[in-house]
């Protein structure tokens, strides 16, 4: 599964790559100044996270070929972490120690700035 973030959609690239009919990935798109959610707030990476929470975690917590990489604006670490606390609370896991753990299995990069 790939969720970009681009702020219009002339700055989306590389979409013909991800055309679903020629790739078996999953891919979804927030394009925070073209898009709003439900409540009719921009469209950030971590809202359109959100609509796949629980399909992104079962794929963290049981796949050792599911890789986590995050780049951008560091205020999103803090939304997607909102989004990832929950879901593994549930299963008992705390998610701010299971990313650390992630990070040393190299199945977890982030490049925020």
């Amino acid at each position: 599964m790939a969720l970009l973030d681009v702020s219009t959609n002339i700055s989306l690239l590389y979409k013909e790559e991800f055309d679903p009919s020629h790739s078996k990935i999953s891919v979804d798109f927030a394009v925070s100044r073209e898009q709003t959610n439900e409540k009719g707030e921009k469209m950030y990476i971590q809202t359109r996270m959100a609509k796949y929470a629980e399909e992104l975690w079962e794929l963290l917590k049981i796949k050792d070929n599911t890789f986590f990489y995050m780049c951008g604006l560091k205020g999103m670490e803090k939304g997607i972490d909102e989004i990832m606390i929950s879901l593994a609370a549930k299963d008992g896991i705390d998610w701010l120690e299971y990313k650390k753990q992630l990070k040393r299995s190299e199945q977890r990069n982030v490049e925020v700035y």
